[in-house]
Protein backbone atom coordinates (compact mmCIF):
# COMPACT_ATOMS: atom_id res chain seq x y z
CA UNK A 1 0.00 0.00 0.00
CA UNK A 2 1.73 3.19 -1.18
CA UNK A 3 1.48 6.01 1.64
CA UNK A 4 0.96 9.58 1.49
CA UNK A 5 1.72 12.31 4.30
CA UNK A 6 -0.51 15.38 4.16
CA UNK A 7 0.69 18.16 6.07
CA UNK A 8 -1.78 21.04 6.63
CA UNK A 9 -2.54 23.38 10.09
CA UNK A 10 -6.00 23.03 9.08
CA UNK A 11 -7.79 20.08 10.49
CA UNK A 12 -10.59 19.95 8.47
CA UNK A 13 -8.63 19.97 5.42
CA UNK A 14 -6.53 17.22 6.90
CA UNK A 15 -9.24 14.71 7.37
CA UNK A 16 -11.26 15.79 4.03
CA UNK A 17 -8.10 15.05 1.66
CA UNK A 18 -7.33 11.77 4.31
CA UNK A 19 -10.77 10.39 3.70
CA UNK A 20 -10.37 10.95 -0.03
CA UNK A 21 -6.80 9.46 0.15
CA UNK A 22 -7.77 6.30 2.52
CA UNK A 23 -10.97 5.76 0.32
CA UNK A 24 -8.85 4.94 -2.76
CA UNK A 25 -6.37 2.37 -1.47
CA UNK A 26 -3.64 4.71 0.20
CA UNK A 27 -1.76 5.01 3.62
CA UNK A 28 -2.88 8.39 4.74
CA UNK A 29 -0.81 10.11 7.29
CA UNK A 30 -0.66 13.32 8.49
CA UNK A 31 1.46 16.31 9.93
CA UNK A 32 -0.19 19.62 11.15
CA UNK A 33 3.63 21.79 11.44
CA UNK A 34 6.26 21.83 9.58
CA UNK A 35 8.31 20.46 12.08
CA UNK A 36 6.07 17.84 13.13
CA UNK A 37 6.13 17.23 9.24
CA UNK A 38 9.85 16.43 8.80
CA UNK A 39 9.75 14.11 11.81
CA UNK A 40 6.89 11.83 10.28
CA UNK A 41 8.37 11.96 7.00
CA UNK A 42 11.40 10.80 8.21
CA UNK A 43 9.37 7.64 10.38
CA UNK A 44 7.31 7.14 7.91
CA UNK A 45 8.80 7.25 4.63
CA UNK A 46 6.02 8.38 2.53
CA UNK A 47 6.20 7.88 -1.19
CA UNK A 48 4.49 11.37 -1.80
CA UNK A 49 4.52 14.53 0.21
CA UNK A 50 0.95 16.91 0.07
CA UNK A 51 2.53 19.89 1.85
CA UNK A 52 0.77 23.32 2.69
CA UNK A 53 2.62 26.38 2.30
CA UNK A 54 1.51 28.73 5.60
CA UNK A 55 2.38 26.51 8.85
CA UNK A 56 3.48 27.23 12.06
CA UNK A 57 6.92 25.89 13.16
CA UNK A 58 8.24 25.56 9.42
CA UNK A 59 6.63 26.51 6.13
CA UNK A 60 5.99 24.27 3.65
CA UNK A 61 9.32 25.91 1.33
CA UNK A 62 11.84 24.88 4.27
CA UNK A 63 9.97 21.45 4.48
CA UNK A 64 10.36 20.72 0.81
CA UNK A 65 14.11 22.00 0.88
CA UNK A 66 14.57 19.56 4.00
CA UNK A 67 12.85 16.75 2.22
CA UNK A 68 14.86 17.56 -0.73
CA UNK A 69 18.38 16.99 0.78
CA UNK A 70 17.60 13.46 1.15
CA UNK A 71 14.76 12.09 -1.19
CA UNK A 72 12.63 12.32 -4.62
CA UNK A 73 9.42 12.00 -3.07
CA UNK A 74 7.11 13.81 -5.12
CA UNK A 75 5.77 16.87 -3.53
CA UNK A 76 2.68 18.49 -4.10
CA UNK A 77 2.22 22.00 -2.96
CA UNK A 78 -0.94 22.92 -1.68
CA UNK A 79 -1.70 26.24 -1.05
CA UNK A 80 -3.57 29.45 -0.59
CA UNK A 81 -1.45 31.53 -2.71
CA UNK A 82 -1.92 31.70 -6.31
CA UNK A 83 0.61 34.45 -7.10
CA UNK A 84 2.41 33.02 -9.81
CA UNK A 85 5.75 34.24 -8.58
CA UNK A 86 4.26 31.53 -5.54
CA UNK A 87 4.05 28.35 -7.47
CA UNK A 88 7.33 29.30 -9.60
CA UNK A 89 9.09 29.40 -6.19
CA UNK A 90 7.51 26.45 -5.23
CA UNK A 91 8.61 24.61 -8.06
CA UNK A 92 11.75 25.59 -8.37
CA UNK A 93 12.52 24.67 -5.31
CA UNK A 94 11.89 20.98 -5.52
CA UNK A 95 8.27 21.19 -5.75
CA UNK A 96 6.64 18.45 -8.40
CA UNK A 97 3.26 20.08 -8.16
CA UNK A 98 1.28 23.09 -6.97
CA UNK A 99 -2.40 22.96 -5.99
CA UNK A 100 -4.35 26.45 -4.88
CA UNK A 101 -6.87 26.31 -2.19
CA UNK A 102 -9.66 25.91 -2.93
CA UNK A 103 -9.42 23.20 -4.64
CA UNK A 104 -11.29 19.69 -5.76
CA UNK A 105 -10.45 16.77 -3.64
CA UNK A 106 -11.28 14.82 -6.73
CA UNK A 107 -8.85 16.84 -8.81
CA UNK A 108 -5.94 16.44 -6.20
CA UNK A 109 -6.44 12.50 -5.76
CA UNK A 110 -6.32 12.19 -9.47
CA UNK A 111 -2.44 14.04 -9.25
CA UNK A 112 -1.39 11.94 -6.59
CA UNK A 113 -2.72 8.75 -8.48
CA UNK A 114 -0.72 9.91 -12.03
CA UNK A 115 2.60 11.07 -9.86
CA UNK A 116 2.50 7.69 -8.10
CA UNK A 117 1.75 5.90 -11.18
CA UNK A 118 4.64 7.58 -13.53
CA UNK A 119 7.42 5.01 -12.45
CA UNK A 120 5.32 2.18 -13.49
CA UNK A 121 4.71 3.56 -16.91
CA UNK A 122 7.96 3.10 -18.63
CA UNK A 123 7.39 1.68 -22.00
CA UNK A 124 9.60 -1.85 -22.01
CA UNK A 125 11.04 -1.64 -25.29
CA UNK A 126 12.66 1.59 -24.10
CA UNK A 127 16.43 1.29 -23.42
CA UNK A 128 16.80 1.54 -19.64
CA UNK A 129 20.35 2.90 -19.84
CA UNK A 130 21.17 5.95 -21.57
CA UNK A 131 24.63 7.27 -22.26
CA UNK A 132 25.45 10.65 -23.83
CA UNK A 133 29.02 12.17 -23.21
CA UNK A 134 29.63 12.52 -19.27
CA UNK A 135 25.69 11.67 -18.61
CA UNK A 136 24.72 8.11 -17.66
CA UNK A 137 21.15 7.43 -16.81
CA UNK A 138 19.63 4.37 -15.42
CA UNK A 139 16.15 4.50 -16.23
CA UNK A 140 14.94 1.74 -14.34
CA UNK A 141 16.60 2.81 -10.47
CA UNK A 142 16.28 5.65 -11.64
CA UNK A 143 19.43 7.24 -11.30
CA UNK A 144 21.65 10.03 -13.24
CA UNK A 145 25.32 10.61 -13.55
CA UNK A 146 27.86 13.14 -14.81
CA UNK A 147 30.95 11.05 -15.01
CA UNK A 148 30.99 9.81 -11.46
CA UNK A 149 28.95 12.77 -9.79
CA UNK A 150 25.91 11.86 -9.03
CA UNK A 151 22.79 14.26 -9.67
CA UNK A 152 20.17 15.02 -6.98
CA UNK A 153 17.00 15.18 -9.17
CA UNK A 154 13.80 15.27 -8.40
CA UNK A 155 11.17 12.76 -10.13
CA UNK A 156 10.32 15.84 -12.60
CA UNK A 157 13.98 16.60 -13.25
CA UNK A 158 14.76 13.30 -13.80
CA UNK A 159 11.76 12.48 -16.38
CA UNK A 160 12.74 15.69 -18.10
CA UNK A 161 16.29 14.63 -18.87
CA UNK A 162 15.68 11.09 -19.50
CA UNK A 163 13.33 12.45 -22.64
CA UNK A 164 15.71 14.68 -23.74
CA UNK A 165 18.39 12.04 -23.37
CA UNK A 166 16.51 9.64 -25.38
CA UNK A 167 16.49 12.40 -28.18
CA UNK A 168 20.39 13.03 -28.23
CA UNK A 169 20.77 16.07 -30.00
CA UNK A 170 17.19 16.79 -31.34
CA UNK A 171 15.13 19.36 -30.38
CA UNK A 172 11.73 18.49 -28.04
CA UNK A 173 9.24 20.89 -28.15
CA UNK A 174 7.59 21.63 -25.42
CA UNK A 175 4.62 19.03 -26.23
CA UNK A 176 6.80 16.31 -26.20
CA UNK A 177 8.92 17.18 -23.34
CA UNK A 178 4.94 17.16 -21.37
CA UNK A 179 3.93 14.03 -22.57
CA UNK A 180 7.53 12.05 -21.89
CA UNK A 181 8.03 13.69 -18.83
CA UNK A 182 4.37 14.55 -16.74
CA UNK A 183 1.69 12.49 -15.95
CA UNK A 184 -0.79 12.06 -18.97
CA UNK A 185 -3.57 13.48 -17.05
CA UNK A 186 -1.58 16.79 -15.42
CA UNK A 187 -1.94 20.13 -17.15
CA UNK A 188 1.08 22.11 -16.94
CA UNK A 189 2.39 25.67 -18.62
CA UNK A 190 5.29 26.63 -20.36
CA UNK A 191 5.95 28.55 -16.87
CA UNK A 192 6.58 24.87 -15.17
CA UNK A 193 8.27 23.48 -17.75
CA UNK A 194 10.34 26.41 -18.15
CA UNK A 195 10.82 26.64 -14.13
CA UNK A 196 11.89 22.59 -14.11
CA UNK A 197 14.59 22.85 -16.87
CA UNK A 198 15.85 25.98 -15.16
CA UNK A 199 16.51 24.04 -11.70
CA UNK A 200 17.47 20.89 -13.86
CA UNK A 201 20.23 23.70 -15.77
CA UNK A 202 21.26 24.76 -12.46
CA UNK A 203 22.20 21.26 -11.21
CA UNK A 204 24.11 20.23 -14.22
CA UNK A 205 26.17 23.38 -14.29
CA UNK A 206 27.12 22.76 -10.61
CA UNK A 207 28.67 19.39 -12.21
CA UNK A 208 30.64 21.32 -15.17
CA UNK A 209 28.54 20.61 -17.41
CA UNK A 210 25.60 22.95 -19.52
CA UNK A 211 24.05 20.73 -21.77
CA UNK A 212 20.99 21.89 -22.30
CA UNK A 213 20.32 24.35 -25.02
CA UNK A 214 17.01 26.81 -25.23
CA UNK A 215 15.67 26.84 -29.23
CA UNK A 216 13.67 29.98 -28.82
CA UNK A 217 9.88 29.67 -29.98
CA UNK A 218 10.36 25.43 -30.10
CA UNK A 219 11.74 23.96 -27.36
CA UNK A 220 15.23 22.05 -25.82
CA UNK A 221 17.59 19.71 -26.86
CA UNK A 222 19.98 17.69 -25.28
CA UNK A 223 23.64 18.38 -26.23
CA UNK A 224 27.61 17.97 -25.00
CA UNK A 225 28.96 19.15 -28.50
Amino acid sequence: MQKVLVVDDDAHIRDVVCFALRREGFDAVEASTGRTAIQKFETEQPDLVVLDVLMPEGDGIAVCEQIRQSSAAPIIFLSSKDAEADRIKGLDIGGDDYVTKPFSVRELVARVKAHLRRPQEQPKELDSSLSIGPLNINVESRAARIDNETLDLTRTEFDLLTAMAREDGKVLAREKLMSGAYAANRIVSDRTIDSHIRRLRKKLRNLGVDPIHTVHGVGFRLSFE
